[in-house]
């Protein structure tokens, strides 16, 4: 072997040394968690900002690897056709030159790289981030040479369609974005409940007439005052006879300043109600309220009666989760209580449910206590039990003919 072959092999190997550089580079900063490095960057990290500036110019610094990888690997497979056709056979030299580049290629300047560049994305970006601004530097007339056609082939085969991103493919971003620890999980679940807000509709927040608070009209004050004091709320519905006529509602603040402390008629305090059908969006429902400056309405039925009331808070709730005051008892919805078995209560939301225990079924229910009903088609008493799927439910507690505690137990 003379010379010149020992030249070849020293340049070959430089050449896949550059090809392993470049495949890593370009996984490193496709991998790299920008978080981690923008925090490294804000405490003066050098190369962090470097590392910083050259993922904003991401198309430049995309070019420069691809230009990069390209020119060492077509220099590895000419030099190494070359070698073979000198040193093996000139018939067969440029077959052995193809099977042997491509086999180390793909282990040494693909693969290998690659995998450790995925696991060590920013410590391995930070330790190449000079080099590889070197080499941006240096290609800049490729890049821009390269760009233009880029740009050419973009308006050529621009898709007429564009598409916005589905609900879906953004919950699965923000899904990614928390899983690489670019969100907390209480950021990712108020961008989820902001993402899904639009969707929910009034029936699926509101709280059912067997459970409204309210007075008659004609209420002494002292039994106003002492609902008020037992439920905690600051605003009551006021009804004629029945539920079911609804001819406003009071507030408490205005209860003791103008009618308990002064002897005004309730009158002068009932705010004229808001009625809303169930089928309403919580949307449309809060732009309302805003403009009627409002906190309170009532969700009427099919046959004009009174199905339930949707307060300004249920609608907040259904944002940023459960507010608590000092006036409410906290509540856990699902509790564990022994070796897979939880006391659900009647009230939790259907969905919510399915969702905690990993079950899928059609039901029009939208609680617990609904489902538990429709399944044993009688009214719920306490002791009833039945199967679906791999849970047991067993109803412990009835209030108002309907399930208000039920045991779930989850079959071995």
């Amino acid at each position: 072997m003379d010379n010149g072959s020992i030249i070849q092999i020293f340049i070959m190997l430089i050449c896949v040394v550059f090809s392993a550089f470049f495949s890593a580079t370009e996984t490193a900063f496709t991998s790299l968690n920008r978080v981690v490095i923008k925090t490294m960057a804000k405490n003066n990290n050098k190369r962090a900002q470097k590392v910083l500036k050259l993922t904003e110019n991401y198309d430049k610094l995309l070019t420069t690897i691809l230009v990069g990888n390209n020119i060492v690997n077509i220099a590895l497979s000419a030099i190494a056709t070359v070698f073979f056709i000198n040193n093996v056979s000139k018939n067969f030299g440029a077959t052995v030159s193809t099977i042997v580049v491509t086999i180390v290629v793909l282990i040494f300047g693909e693969i290998t790289p690659k995998s450790i560049a995925k696991e060590n994305a920013e410590s391995f970006a930070l330790s190449v981030c000079y080099l590889i601004r070197f080499f941006c530097i240096i290609f800049t007339p490729l890049c821009l040479f390269f760009g233009i056609f880029k740009k050419a082939a973009t308006k050529i085969f621009k898709s007429k369609n564009i598409k916005s991103p589905t609900e879906n493919e953004i919950l699965t971003l923000v899904d990614e974005a928390q899983s690489q620890g670019e969100f907390g999980e209480d950021e990712s679940e108020l961008i989820r409940s902001a993402i899904e807000f639009n969707d929910t509709v009034v029936e699926d927040i509101f709280t059912p007439r067997v459970d409204v608070v309210a007075v008659e009209y004609g209420a002494s004050n002292s039994e106003i005052a002492k609902v008020f004091s037992s439920s905690g709320f600051s605003r009551i519905p006021v009804f004629k006879e029945s539920i079911d006529n609804i001819i406003g509602t009071i507030n408490e603040k205005d209860f003791y300043k103008t009618v308990y402390n002064h002897s005004a008629p309730i009158d002068d305090i009932i705010n004229e109600p808001f009625f809303i059908p169930a089928s309403m969006k919580i949307t449309e429902l809060l732009q309302s309220l805003q403009k009627r400056k409002g906190h309170f309405a009532v969700i009427t039925d099919e046959y004009g009666g009174t199905k339930g009331i949707v307060t300004l808070e249920d609608i907040l709730e259904e944002l940023v989760g459960e507010i608590w005051d000092e006036h409410d008892n906290v509540v856990k919805e699902i509790e564990p209580i022994g070796k897979n078995s939880y006391l659900v209560t009647g009230s939790l939301d259907f969905e919510e449910f399915c969702e905690f225990f990993k079950i899928k079924t059609e039901t029009e229910m939208n609680s617990v206590g609904g489902f538990v009903m429709e399944k044993l088609s009688k009214v719920p008493e306490k002791g009833d039990k039945f199967e679906f799927e791999n849970l047991i439910f067993t109803v412990t507690q009835t209030n108002e003919k309907r399930a208000e505690k039920i045991i779930v137990t989850i079959k071995q």
